[in-house]
């Protein structure tokens, strides 16, 4: 069994594929505080509810975009599976072509889901990812990485406006009954989900007029199903691509 580690800014993600299927998934909170020791002490218990072992895994592959997780990862899995791991750079075959300006500078997660969603649907394709930071990736038909958009998470524009603004306060992130909201909360969820669901639009639309009208729109990413639903562009929603896009360039490259 194979076991893929997303490291993002917010969580950790992991997958446990047994050859091309999905066993079980998780998601824990990133701590760069935390040793080797104490996230296998985690991951353990993780395994113990599924009924898996340690022993079964017999590849790791990792991903990271919180370089010091990294060696704090990579220590962990030499120790307790035994295992030294896989680790996603601009450099592991991908089944895709990297044309950005500086290769290095793309960021492990944007390589692994561009991977996986050329792989499922082909191009043009058009990748919004839903983490920390939205990420906006543009993959041409014949596979070639053009680069995309970066903007602040829906997360954090709703705390920089709670932080900012001292008589609001933080709301849930849900969908609202009505863009014209009746009371502070639901008008603030209203600005932000929809907002957002704007902001998304308005991207895609702009890179398609550059990279094709005819691209296919992929979300992923904690929060793409609360938002994908309303905006008029994304046409897919695949909560695990990540983790796939690990599983597939792991096997490319083992």
């Amino acid at each position: 069994m194979l076991l893929a580690i997303d490291i993002g800014n917010t969580n950790v993600v992991l997958g446990v594929y047994d050859k091309e299927k999905l066993v079980e998934n998780w998601r824990v909170g990133t701590n760069t505080q935390i040793t080797p020791d104490e996230y296998a002490m985690i991951f353990k218990d993780l395994f113990g509810f599924a009924a898996l072992d340690f022993g079964q895994i017999s590849g790791v592959i990792i991903s990271t975009v919180v370089p010091p997780l990294l060696p704090v990862m990579i220590e962990m899995s030499r120790k307790y599976f035994r295992i030294e791991p896989m680790v996603v750079t601009h450099k592991l075959k991908a089944g895709i072509t990297l044309r950005y300006d500086n290769p290095k500078e793309v960021g492990a997660d944007r390589i692994v889901n561009a991977a996986a969603a050329y792989k499922l649907y082909g191009g043009p394709l058009i990748i919004v990812d839903f983490g920390t930071a939205t990420t906006f990736c543009a993959i041409t038909k014949n596979g070639e990485y053009l680069g995309g958009a970066i903007c602040p998470g829906m997360k954090i524009s709703a705390e920089a406006l709670f932080q900012r603004a001292s008589k609001l306060p933080r709301v849930e992130l849900v969908r609202p009954p009505s863009v014209i909201g009746s009371d502070t909360i639901s008008a603030m969820q209203a600005g932000i989900i929809y907002g957002y669901a704007g902001l998304v639009d308005g991207i895609v639309e702009r890179m398609k007029k550059e990279l094709s009208p005819e691209a296919r729109v992929v979300a992923t990413g904690g929060l793409a199903e609360l938002v994908s639903p309303e905006t008029k562009t994304i046409q897919e929603i695949k909560p695990h691509l990540t983790l796939e896009g690990l599983r597939l360039l792991y096997d490319i490259n083992s």
